[in-house]
């Protein structure tokens, strides 16, 4: 009995549990179906990838912020994910709910020929592919970076076109009120200013929108970051009003080029330089609304 407790003793293994460890790293075999599933993905979206391309570049004034999303994403996806590193991977099998879903997006986009469905789906996508690969802890962890993905996407035509012309008619309407305090004289026709140098018109670059859209994005990544429920609070009631406003700052400041350089100086930089600014103002004053808090910030 003693020789036995003595074996026992000189061997801490026995009597421990054989089971291998937990596996915190992808196999071989995961790793070949990752890369067979991101070649078959890139097939199948490269059409929408492109469409998307060129909505972000087809006018600042447009969704050119979505061209960030994705390496924003990335970064704050990582961020998350580096804890994490020691976690034993478990795929889950809820990803192909997501997947089913997505592919049912892009299979309906294929009949409608609309390419917003088919971008969609790639947001939906992406959870089920997390799930697979990663597992339900870590896709968790991930789940707001996986989410924002949406404000990369286009808003459909039909939500645009009201919100510009909601937009230009509140930026009219401000623009109406403030120029007279500034003794000069205009006249609203619809969303067209006369002015004694000639008339400017609101129109759709003028709206606003590309501000708010990016100042939305903003607010959501600024309440995600801020430690201090006030800031996130504030970041995402401020956005909207702070983005319009701005736009208003930006088309008041259009007339007063107009009363004083002429109606010539609309077709120079200042009027591009004017759209600059909006995000100039705005965006700023959405990340000082959801600062560190100092204790976090001296970290």
């Amino acid at each position: 009995m003693a020789v036995a407790i003595a074996d026992q003793s000189a061997d801490p293994r026995q009597g421990q549990s054989h089971s291998r460890p937990a596996s915190t790293r992808l196999t071989s075999v995961q790793r070949a179906l990752l890369a067979l599933v991101a070649l078959e993905l890139v097939v199948l979206y490269a059409p929408t990838v492109a469409w998307l391309f060129d909505r972000w570049t087809m006018s600042v004034w447009h969704n050119a912020h979505g061209m960030l999303i994705p390496f924003a994403v990335a970064y704050f996806a990582w961020q998350e994910l580096r804890p994490m590193a020691h976690l034993e991977i478990r795929p889950s099998p809820w990803g192909f709910a997501f997947l089913l879903a997505a592919l049912g997006l892009h299979v309906l986009d294929a009949g409608m020929h609309t390419q917003i469905l088919s971008a969609a789906s790639i947001v939906v996508a992406l959870p089920g592919l997390s799930l697979l690969f990663l597992g339900a802890a870590r896709t968790k962890a991930i789940a707001f970076p996986l989410a924002f993905m949406v404000f990369m996407l286009p808003l459909p035509l039909v939500v645009t076109e009201r919100l510009h012309l909601l937009l230009r008619e509140i930026a009219t309407v401000a623009t109406t009120t403030i120029i007279p305090w500034l003794g000069i004289s205009v006249y609203a026709e619809g969303t067209a200013l006369h002015l004694r140098e000639g008339v400017l018109v609101i129109g759709d670059a003028c709206s606003g929108f590309s501000t708010l859209y990016a100042s939305c994005a903003v607010a959501a990544l600024v309440a995600y970051s801020c430690d201090r429920p006030a800031g996130r609070i504030a970041a995402l009631l401020g956005a909207v009003p702070i983005a319009v406003l701005s736009n208003i700052i930006r088309i008041v400041l259009l007339v007063l080029a107009v009363r004083f350089l002429g109606i010539g100086s609309l077709d120079t930089w200042i009027h591009p330089g004017s759209g600059i600014l909006t995000f100039v103002i705005a965006l700023p004053v959405i990340l000082w609304l959801g600062r560190q808090s100092p204790a976090e910030a001296s970290r």
